[in-house]
């Protein structure tokens, strides 16, 4: 159905630009997006879905709805690369829709039954396919690409795929990419011709663009050129491609994700730091780039937490114990901070109130943690634990008995098959009643513990000593 922004608009055809949104739809969709972006982090990953397919539907141009739009999926399907079990009995008609648009050339038409068949498979090599050259005909160029490289990861080995990427990569000036698309069809078609003929097309280009020879009249007027001047040939790397793009348009976020996941695949979490940081201010402080941004400050902390517990462990100095213990308390705020921000962007999401509360009590902060414990509780998947914790800050700011109440309903909540925090909660509570002078309880408590892990801890001494203390008695 059209939405009041789009009734009276004809339907779009071939090479037909969309109409600009108007502010109040581009506001609607903003807020769905932000909406679905909650729903998603809360893992209700059907209600996102349909909220995301409004989305992209309202403004197919928008790279960061789609890729939200199939992250979503691919987690909902834990990345399996098949989708749904009955994807293609379920998705027949819709696929049957998609290939009549294409074929009437109704690009809207195409996006719209071609999300379909993504929400029950978001690997569909053949829907991403149609779906791309939709978006070209629509002139939603990042987002072409973003289908064409979907569909490239699910079969790197098509020809029609790679064939596809190397021809929007070379407009894009993306050249190692390009050759990198056409050496797999060789790969898969020893000997083809075209492949053979655009890898030396694209090496040509290659070097007339980073030479600067664009005006050049001839091959001739380039060799000359080079003849005048010390010219050494190099392959560029990724990460030099990426930044001549943030450098040609520094407004495109894209670019900037692209290359930190670079840095992130190698390991390099201060480079990514780095570019997120750019990519920050650019945004005026995009609330999705600050969360990559955050996630990996906290990469980059972890190394570094890692390499310094490294040094202490194979004999460090007393400099290094000391940077170890300061970055150990450093990572320990960065993640009460991080988590801080995640709970107020998403105020309904538990998950992020339970992530909260643990920080607080690690930094010794047991009012503020049990304040988020008291609130994450009304999760019943984290009922017991969230029990189990709010006894400990009671114990740790000495209201005993609130203390023992909560460790006896950790006991009841926490389910059998978590067996660790289980047998915690049930040590706990023996202490604290042995403590408070209840032997009964104590010895009921750690009499189960010794029943499910008689080696637990100091549980056999304890059971000791209240045969012993009723002795005396």
């Amino acid at each position: 159905m059209a939405s009041e922004e789009n009734s009276g608009e004809s339907p779009q055809g071939a090479g037909a630009a969309r109409e600009p949104l108007s502010p109040a739809k581009r506001k609607r969709l903003q807020q769905c997006f932000e909406h679905a972006s909650k729903q998603m982090a809360q893992e209700s990953y059907d209600y996102a879905t349909e909220l995301f397919t409004q989305c992209v539907i309202g403004d197919p141009a928008n790279l960061i709805y789609l890729q939200s739009f199939l992250g979503n999926l691919q987690k909902k399907y834990n990345n399996n690369k098949k989708g749904s079990k009955l994807a293609r009995l379920r998705g027949a008609a819709a696929k049957a829709s998609l290939k009549k648009c294409s074929m009437q050339k109704d690009w809207e038409g195409v996006i719209n039954h071609g999300l379909d068949v993504l929400k029950l498979n978001p690997w569909d090599v053949s829907a991403l396919m149609a779906m791309a050259t939709a978006t070209e005909e629509l002139f939603c160029d990042e987002c072409q690409l973003c289908y064409l490289k979907s569909a490239l990861n699910t079969n790197s080995k098509d020809h029609d795929v790679n064939r596809a990427c190397a021809i929007a990569l070379r407009e894009r000036k993306l050249f190692d990419q390009a050759i990198a698309c056409w050496h797999r069809i060789e790969q898969v078609r020893p000997g083809d011709e075209e492949a053979a003929k655009a890898i030396a097309d694209l090496a040509v280009e290659k070097t007339i663009v980073q030479g600067g020879y664009e005006d050049a009249e001839s091959s001739t007027d380039v060799a000359a050129d080079k003849q005048g001047q010390e010219y050494v040939r190099r392959e560029i790397t990724p990460e030099e491609e990426l930044e001549q793009e943030i450098a040609k348009n520094p407004e495109e976020l894209n670019n900037y994700i692209e290359l930190a996941q670079v840095h992130i695949r190698n390991e390099d979490y201060a480079k990514a730091e780095e570019v997120f940081g750019r990519a920050l201010e650019v945004s005026d402080g995009n609330p999705d780039i600050r969360e990559r941004w955050e996630d990996v400050q906290l990469r980059n902390l972890r190394q570094e937490l890692s390499l310094a517990k490294r040094k202490v462990e194979e004999g460090g100095s007393e400099d290094d114990k000391q940077k170890h213990e300061q970055l150990k308390k450093e990572f320990s705020y960065k993640e009460l901070e991080v988590y801080k921000h995640r709970s107020e962007r998403y105020p309904k999401n538990l998950a992020f109130k339970f992530d909260l509360g643990i920080r607080y009590q690690v930094v010794g902060k047991y009012n503020e943690a049990i304040k988020e414990f008291q609130l994450a509780k009304n999760d019943p998947r984290r009922k017991g634990v969230c029990m189990l914790r709010l006894g400990q800050c009671f114990q740790q700011i000495k209201q005993y008995r609130l203390a023992i109440s909560h460790y006896d309903a950790a006991i009841t909540e926490i389910p059998d098959r978590d067996a660790e925090n289980k047998k915690t909660a049930l040590y706990l509570a023996g202490k604290m009643s042995m403590a408070m002078k209840d032997l009964d309880s104590s010895e009921k408590h750690l009499t189960t513990l010794a029943g499910l892990d008689f080696a637990y801890q100091d549980v056999s001494a304890l059971l000791d000593k209240i045969a012993k203390l009723r002795e005396d008695t």
